[in-house]
């Protein structure tokens, strides 16, 4: 056989492989990742570690919640439905899975969700569309700046200078700048050091940078772990931060069944979160490796996380404010954040009472009850405090900070998991060892312990109440 008849056949046999290969792909993409005609694969992503996404990922896989859904639509739909479940340790892997086509739902912090839809927005029936919200805070506080314990920080002014860890085009980083204008700083007056979460968190520990500015749960993780303190909370900037759910267009359009089940699945596990936020923390804690009690700090009652799946006009506001950042850093693209939003399944899952789940922002789980100790009511967000004794199944309220620190002393030695107290001055969920404390003498028996998420609120409080003077955590319990 001559060499050119053998270049022909070589030609034409790669090309044929190069066919089937494309028919292949082809294949796949328009059955939304179907094994054969009779199994439809659904694709998730998911974040294991962040907690504000835990009912669409860890939590929801772990309980099976999906799983059963599909199975009782496979008996009626006769067809076969099979999950693959992808952890990501960010946002950002996540969505160039999404438009590689390997993922046809995922979960991720908002602004990995803008340049997600930005990036696929000219995809067409593949772009990515918001169907759903895992967990928000409307104030911001689930983004933080940190300093290692020893820092003398205690304003973003300090960190003139100074290398800040951050992840580019995060919501932590977003909060930073924001938090640096509003203190008359330029980006520029910092150094930005690009870190993945885990890996700034090393950097922190091992007092490499001058802060740490992160999403939720990082830095409330190293300050329960005694290795940063709090110099800036996201919360101050006035900004709704959260995560949510997009997924494919054109995954949703051919199987609007198995996203009526994800998001049902979904609101159940949110559900069950505000019902049993203890056990919640625990299996999470299990699953991740967080300790529960930042967990708990996140999802208990008057927790730092507000889990709700349907998605809110802030929301939505707070979206279409964040992108020209976002674009200004080149992260994202042009989006017209109106229809990057698709509430058609969410609709489908809450029938008539969508509008109303829709308008309401009132928190599913609050403390509530009679403090023990204090005899008194317990339901005011803005005092309301919560002590975790080792060895119980249920927590105990407290009325005030106060109250809260005579329990721990008058517990006759019990050990202590977590006390979670209020921010003075904006009523933020944090741990009491971690707070600053102020006595007021003048204030009433109660109320004379004030806790103070950072320590310039807590200098300010002492300037303008002449008589006050502050405590460590230990001092607060013994002038409990």
């Amino acid at each position: 056989m001559s060499g050119g008849r053998l270049a022909r056949i070589g030609r034409r046999t790669r090309w044929c492989a190069l066919v089937g290969v494309l028919a292949a792909v082809v294949a796949g993409c328009s059955s939304g990742g179907s094994a054969d005609a009779a199994t439809v694969v659904v694709r998730v992503g998911y974040q294991s570690k962040t907690i504000n996404t835990v009912n669409a990922g860890t939590l929801l896989r772990e309980q099976g919640t999906f799983e059963r859904k599909l199975a009782e639509l496979g008996a009626t739909t006769g067809r076969k439905y099979q999950v693959e479940w992808q952890d990501f340790p960010s946002g950002a892997p996540l969505t160039a899975q999404m438009i590689a086509g390997k993922v046809d739902i995922g979960s991720m912090g908002d602004y990995p969700l803008l340049v997600n839809g930005s990036k696929t927005s000219g995809f067409g029936a593949d772009r990515s569309v918001l169907v759903g919200v895992t967990g928000y805070n409307l104030r911001g506080s689930l983004n933080q700046v940190v300093v290692p314990s020893a820092s003398g920080a205690t304003t973003l002014d300090d960190l003139r200078g100074r290398i800040v860890s951050t992840s580019l085009g995060s919501a932590g980083h977003g909060m930073l700048v924001d938090g640096l204008q509003r203190s008359g700083l330029a980006t520029t007056d910092v150094q930005l050091l690009n870190q993945e979460p885990a890996v700034g968190a090393s950097a922190v520990q091992a007092d490499q940078v001058g802060a740490y500015a992160q999403f939720v749960p990082w830095p409330q993780l190293l300050i329960f772990r005694g290795q940063a303190k709090l110099l800036y909370d996201g919360g101050d900037n006035g900004k709704p931060t959260f995560h949510g759910i997009v997924a494919r267009e054109s995954f949703g359009t051919a199987h609007p069944e198995v996203m009526q089940a994800f998001l049902q699945s979904v609101k159940d596990t949110s559900d069950y979160i505000d019902h049993e936020p203890l056990a919640a923390a625990e299996t999470v804690s299990r699953l991740t490796g967080i300790e529960a009690e930042v967990v708990y700090l996140y999802n208990g009652p008057n927790g730092l996380v507000t889990f709700d799946p349907t998605i809110k006009q802030p929301l939505v506001d707070a979206l279409a404010a964040d992108l020209p950042f976002l674009k200004q850093v080149g992260s994202a693209g042009d989006l017209d954040v109106a229809k990057f939003v698709d509430e058609t399944a969410l609709r489908a899952v809450y029938g008539a009472g969508y509008d109303a789940a829709r308008a309401s922002t009132a928190p599913a789980d609050v403390l509530a009850g009679t403090d023990p100790v204090c005899g008194m009511p317990v339901g005011d967000p803005r005092t309301a405090s919560e002590v975790w004794f080792d060895g119980t199944a249920r927590t105990q309220v407290a009325a005030t900070p106060t109250c809260a620190m005579r329990a721990v002393e008058e517990s006759n030695g019990k050990k202590v998991r977590a006390v979670y107290v209020p921010d003075t001055p904006t009523g933020t969920r944090m741990f009491a060892s971690a707070a600053t404390w102020v006595l007021d003498p003048a204030a009433p028996p109660t109320a004379t312990l004030l806790p103070f998420a950072t320590e310039a609120e807590a200098a300010a409080y002492l300037a303008a109440h002449p008589g006050t003077r502050q405590l460590d955590y230990a001092a607060a319990r013994a002038a409990a």
